[in-house]
């Protein structure tokens, strides 16, 4: 007997400091929170040593911040990606590098920071209109 495997949705709103992962079902929406572990208290000591320093500290804990979003993605179909800055195209741009992600079918949209109600509804908005037309 042939084993039926659902499609598994994911909306990801984020930035550079923080991320929220949303799995889209017919039934409710909940939200988890990734943060990045860079924080401005780690910039405003760093400044004090020296920029090269703080952007070599802030460019490790984002590697980081996108490889521990890229593990959750992994167990996806679909993807969203939406959010104010180019956070989502930087990790867009790792994912699509990486042939793990070969199959996952991974979208990237604009948007502006919204309210955790606005964010469900638009990631219900985005993947109701791209699955069911």
């Amino acid at each position: 007997m042939e084993t039926i495997k659902l499609t598994q949705y994911l909306g990801i709103w984020m930035d550079h400091s923080v991320a929220h992962l949303m799995e889209y079902t017919r039934d409710s929406m909940d939200t988890e929170t990734v943060e990045s572990t860079f924080t401005h208290q780690d910039r405003e000591e760093t400044l004090h040593r020296s920029e090269s320093v703080m952007h070599n500290k802030e460019q490790q804990k984002e590697r980081l911040y996108y490889k521990e979003l890229a593990d959750i993605i992994k167990k996806y179909d679909e993807v969203l990606l939406f959010g104010p800055t180019d956070a989502k195209l930087e990790l867009f741009n790792l994912l699509k590098a990486d042939h793990h992600f070969d199959e996952i079918n991974i979208a990237v949209e604009n948007s502006d920071k919204m309210s955790e109600n606005q964010e469900h509804a638009f990631v219900r908005g985005y993947f109701s209109k791209h699955l069911f037309g």
